[in-house]
Parts: C-alpha cells; structure tokens; sequence
C-alpha cells in the first residue's frame, strides 16, 4: 500500500539537497519548499536573488539561496557547460551566458555534485525543463532511453485507492519496440522505489491479444515479447486494450489466460499522445493525483512538473526526486 508519509519519512533519511531554480518567480514552488522545510523531506536550495525572496517571505532568511550572478563559483559552473558543449561548438562566452539560466545554473550544480536533484517545470514546458539534463548529465548509459513516468495515487470509484505508474506520457513521442521495454523496465524500477510492490505491466494498444491487426499492435506486442525475455520473473502481458488491462470481468472476455488479470498497476502506452492524454484525463476526471513526470534512465535526478501541478505535487516529487539520488 502507497503511503505518502512513508514516502516522506523515506526521503528524509537520506537528507539530500534538492535545488529548485523557479523560486525567484513561483509562488507554488515558495510555498512548497516551506514544507519541505518544515517536515525535513530535504534539504533545499534556491535559485534567486536572495535580498529580493527575504522580502517577499521573511521564512526565507534560514535557507540556503543563490543567485547565479553573483555565485562565487560561477566561472567553475560556466566552464562545466562549457566542457559539456564546446565539440557542438558552444564559445566560453556563450556558456557564461546560458549558464545564468535558472534551469542550466540549476542543471549544473547537480552534475557538478553541489546538488544531489533538481525539480523544475511548475512554470515553464517540459522541454525547457529537460533540455539541460539532455544536454549535460545525460543517460546512465551511451544510448540510453531516457523516458519519463507519471506516480498516480487516490481514491475514486474504480480505482479504490490502488496506486500505478504510468508511462511514456512526458518525453517520448513514438518509441520503438525496443524503447518500449525499456521504458516498462525502468517504470518497474521507479515503481518499487516508491515503496510499491507486485509490479504488474500491461503493455497497452486498441486491440487485445490479436483481436485488432496493424503495424502499432505489432509494435506493442514485440516490446512485451523482448521485455518478458529479459524480465520473465515480473508478471506482464501485452497487448491489451485498457479495460483488459484494468478491469477482471473484461480480462476474462478478452484476455483469459493473460497473468495480468485485469489488475495492472504498471501502464505502459504505445506513444506519447496516448499516454500524456490518459494520465491528465486520470487526474482530472477521475480525481487522481498525478506526479510527474518523473523523469528516468538520466545519471542524477532532474524532474519536471506539470504546470497544473499543486503545492502538493511538488512535495512529493522533492520525496521521489530525494529517493533517486545516489547514497
């Protein structure tokens, strides 16, 4: 079972510094970072100019705050982007420029070990969130996916409080096979790093075992095959329609003899627009909180939020970002 406060008193343990590059103009993100404060979820830093945060919240005054023009290690910050870009042909002067950016300036502190995380994006798109990470920490691996996944929680009729992940709905816009089951390995991974148990992966399309034929069913059901392969000790099936995949009575009509059962709590969508279409349609018509999208296959923790996201999102994604963040 999901729990907030575990997830929290998780986090805290392993007392991380979590630098937020939107405080200079977010109140949301003001207002969250009092939280994490309050409740030691993480240490924080702020980007901003310092004198200008104090007198807008006097609260302020104990955190740690920085503003990247007057940072007395900006020429070091400046010279790793510059270290990162200049083969793409980036001048000293061009990095000195960007790095004053909030979201690079940010981006930067935590490959160079001056921050364990970053959380952005309540704001600004996706994109402008993620083009940095992209850009300088870059995937664990040469060649890498590097998806995203949204932690979906609540209670609401039909859900009646079970927790799932949810992914590609943020970064990939039309994965391969192979891509695919990837991302499925790496939303199993965040899964049980939220505390969850009995990863259950449903590969979803608009036909299910074989009822509906085309190239994108194809494609679906081949990234179940390569990640059963590689993966056959964690239960999964594909592909299946999403009633199939979330209701029993319909798994027995449609899919009898998948193991899924009808109950899956890990959702994996066969593109970008299927998946970042459904979460918010979750989030907002089922009542659902959705988190995210948190981001993965990356070397460090950078994560983006939605810009509906609530004060509360924030919270938990600081807790989520605190628990990828290497001991």
């Amino acid at each position: 079972m999901f729990s907030i406060k575990k997830l929290y008193e998780t986090a805290s343990k392993k007392n991380k510094l979590i630098v937020f590059p939107e405080a200079g103009f977010s109140d949301r993100t003001i207002e969250a970072v009092k939280i994490i404060n309050k409740k030691k979820i993480a240490r924080v830093l702020l980007i901003g100019d310092a004198s200008a945060l104090v007198l807008r919240d006097k609260t302020l005054a104990d955190l740690e705050i920085i503003n990247p023009a007057t940072y007395d290690k900006f020429d070091e910050v400046a010279n790793c982007l510059y270290e990162k870009r200049k083969e793409k042909g980036m001048t000293i002067e061009e990095a000195k420029e960007l790095a004053l950016d909030p979201y690079y300036f940010s981006t930067l502190l935590v490959e160079m070990g001056i921050a364990d995380g970053m959380i952005g994006g309540a704001e600004v798109s996706t994109a402008r969130t993620i083009k940095p990470a992209l850009q300088i920490i870059k995937a664990k691996s040469k060649g890498d996916v590097i998806s995203s996944c949204f932690l979906i929680h609540g209670k609401n009729k039909f859900l009646k409080g079970k927790t799932m992940v949810v992914s590609d709905a943020g970064v990939c816009p039309n994965p391969t096979s192979e891509e695919l089951a990837v991302i499925a390995r790496e939303s199993v991974e965040s899964f049980r790093s939220f505390g969850l148990t009995d990863p259950r992966v449903a590969f979803l399309s608009y036909s299910s075992k074989g009822s509906a034929k085309s190239e994108m069913v194809d494609k679906v059901r081949t990234a179940f095959e390569i990640f059963h392969e590689q993966n056959s000790d964690i239960i999964a099936d594909g592909e299946l329609q999403f009633d199939a995949a979330m209701v029993e009575k319909v798994a027995q009509l449609k899919a009898p003899n998948s193991p899924v059962k009808g109950d899956a709590n890990i959702l994996i969508f066969p593109n970008l627009e299927t998946g970042n279409i459904t979460y918010k349609t979750m989030q907002y018509l089922g009542g659902l909180n959705a988190v995210g999208p948190i981001m993965q296959g990356l070397r460090k923790p950078v994560n983006d939020l939605s810009r509906g996201c609530s004060v509360s999102d924030i919270v938990t994604l600081t807790a989520i970002t605190a628990l990828q963040c290497e001991d």
